[in-house]
């Protein structure tokens, strides 16, 4: 498909569903707004290890970034300077200014990417792991430790924002991003680096320089999401932005196919699906959700279920030309 034509296709249905969100119940409201930020943490996150080929473990910390940047914005900063603004979450000039404070918060955790991204990427492997992880962790324990930010017990009070269109609509965006980039002259970059990153270098291509955009532009994803998530559960604590959380988005990467931005939005439908029905297990759910998972990554269902996707893909459009499964 086109991915024009998959991006009107998919605003167009973020628009219908907000607009018959009137019939939809509020538990499933909410399961569709936490599949669709799922959605744009583990697309955004697949550009760093699925097309440049970077393990991070930090991708959580860019989400909380976002999170407690928005909630600042919309809590704090926004009333003080619009007071007859009247910040509801939920009014029409409530949904009209969150638009800037969603790219407020992207523009934030980007920042936060550059700082760690610029001088860790030189690193390799377990090296660029271990930096990733102590990133996560130091921005973890500075919100704990951060009074003005509600510190260990977090923040509440983050007035509904997030709404069906907010939240598909950045997913449907996200996506689009991410395969149009890939597939441009530029993106070609990100795969020279990912299949071998000193003949990339040998070729003259910067291979830091690449790096360093594809963890900006991942955590620029990140943070937006974490301010559509913040501003759905109208509560965030630093406990929510752990090891674990980024260790759930890259399971949705892998479990999606490494370098399959649509395979990694099916997966993360699917996982948020997943988590919601275990719960009926609360005393079993960790380790019911352990082994799937790992039956997942035994037997790999992405790499027989893509001959067929492809299949289905050429049939759609039979001027598509063939795509490498490897």
């Amino acid at each position: 498909m086109n991915p024009r034509l998959g991006l009107a296709l998919g605003l167009a249905l973020a628009m219908i569903l907000q607009l018959c969100s009137g019939w939809i119940d509020s538990y499933t409201t909410q399961v569709i707004i936490f599949a669709a930020i799922n959605v744009t943490l583990a697309v955004s996150l697949n550009l760093v290890m699925g097309e440049t080929g970077q393990f991070s473990l930090c991708h959580a910390a860019f989400m909380a970034v976002g999170a407690y940047t928005s909630a600042l914005l919309t809590g704090k900063a926004l009333p003080a300077l619009l007071p007859h603004l009247s910040w509801t979450g939920t009014s029409w000039a409530s949904q009209l200014s969150f638009l800037p404070v969603l790219l407020l918060a992207g523009l934030v955790a980007a920042l936060a990417g550059l700082i760690v991204g610029g001088p860790s990427l030189r690193l390799r492997g377990d090296y660029l792991a271990m930096v990733t992880l102590g990133f996560g962790e130091i921005i973890r324990v500075l919100l704990q430790n951060t009074n003005a930010v509600g510190g260990a017990r977090g923040m509440d009070g983050i007035l509904p924002a997030t709404n069906l269109f907010w939240a598909i609509g950045v997913a449907v965006v996200t996506l689009y991003t991410i395969i149009s980039l890939v597939r441009s002259t530029y993106g070609r970059g990100f795969l020279a680096v990912r299949d071998d990153e000193i003949a990339a270098a040998a070729m003259g291509i910067d291979t830091t320089r690449f790096k360093v955009t594809a963890f900006i532009i991942g955590a620029f994803f990140a943070g937006v999401a974490g301010a559509l998530f913040a501003h759905a559960v109208e509560y965030i604590s630093p406990e929510g932005f752990n090891f674990i959380r980024s260790f759930e988005i890259i399971v949705m990467v892998i479990l999606g196919g490494l370098g399959r931005p649509v395979g990694v939005a099916i997966a993360a439908v699917l996982i948020t699906l997943l988590n919601e029905w275990l719960r009926d297990f609360s005393e079993y759910r960790m380790v019911i959700y352990a082994l799937i998972i790992i039956l997942f990554m035994i037997l790999r269902p992405a790499e027989y279920l893509a001959p067929y996707w492809y299949r289905i893909r050429r049939r759609l459009n039979p001027f598509t030309k063939k795509v490498p499964l490897s």
